[in-house]
């Protein structure tokens, strides 16, 4: 199994989660996070005064997928997310070992 975190556009999330959807990937957690990467933030002006935005505002989400789905995920986030330009985000891959369903007790691929 694998994890699959996407940091995106906070503005993407609704297609993300639609395209998902239309791929049947039935479950997912989505976090409201900040941060930066090379964009490294930006400056704006309120009230005549200038100050700088270190942290800009996406969204995090995070799911978890038997190996065999692990590409198609990845590619439906990737056309989904992608603007084209800076801060698109970035998706990491992560090995899961074992997942267990609080409800049942049900381990692996059958309790996600």
């Amino acid at each position: 199994m694998k994890k699959i975190e996407a940091i995106i556009k906070p503005f993407k999330l609704d297609e993300v989660k639609e395209k998902l959807n239309a791929s049947g990937i039935q479950g997912m957690t989505v976090s409201e996070v900040r941060g930066f990467g090379r964009q490294r933030g930006h400056t704006e002006l309120y009230r005549g005064a200038e100050y700088v935005v270190d942290f800009l505002p996406k969204t995090k989400i995070e799911i978890v997928v038997p190996d065999h789905l692990e590409e198609m995920v990845i590619d439906t986030v990737m056309a989904a997310a992608q603007t084209g330009s800076i801060g698109d985000g970035k998706i990491f891959v992560t090995p899961v070992e074992e997942v267990i369903r609080i409800r049942t007790g049900e381990r692996g691929e059958e309790a996600i």
